[in-house]
């Protein structure tokens, strides 16, 4: 597998996972999606936000289009209905930026300024790339979390579960 597949299965398995895990989470009762369990964001709502605001963020940085926000805890869904239609859509967006990509792109250099810290940076894309879905994979380990201390059946989010699945079943 080159890295350009690498990298388009992981935009197929950030899109399956979330699909996973939004299903799961659109049974929990108002209350349950605001409650603070402690997690790194507090609650579903708050981790499930941080994730589009870190994906729009680095989808700004990578296309130099798109919405972005200069603090990681925005909240610009609260409400689960308008975030999950939003996460689809970024789903979508990710994939077909991974989609126009090439290995010379995955080799070259951007520049960006972080948030956390307003000096440019600039390094290869593909480690950026590396990140970027790494980072959803650890908040969606959040949110997992958050399902099991709140009492809901968390789903299977393993990428080798992916891989046996229809959907990645090109990948695997």
């Amino acid at each position: 597998m080159n890295g350009l597949q690498h990298y388009r299965m992981f935009a197929a398995y950030n899109r399956w996972a979330n699909e996973r895990l939004y299903d799961a989470a659109e049974y929990l009762s108002d209350e349950e999606w605001e409650r603070d369990v402690r997690a790194f964001f507090g609650s579903m709502c708050g981790t499930l936000n941080h994730v589009l605001v870190a994906d729009r963020i680095w989808m700004n940085r990578f296309t130099g289009t798109g919405q972005t926000h200069t603090v990681l805890s925005d909240l610009p869904h609260p409400h689960f209905a308008e975030l999950k239609e939003e996460r689809g859509a970024m789903d979508d967006r990710i994939a077909e930026w991974i989609d126009t990509l090439d290995e010379d792109a995955l080799d070259g250099l951007f520049s960006y300024t972080p948030v956390t810290n307003p000096k440019e940076v600039t390094q290869p894309l593909a480690p950026a790339l590396a990140h970027f879905f790494n980072h959803q994979t650890h908040h969606r380990g959040h949110a997992h979390m958050i399902l099991s201390v709140l009492g809901h059946e968390p789903p299977a989010l393993d990428l080798i579960y992916f891989l046996r699945s229809d959907e990645g079943a090109e990948f695997g």
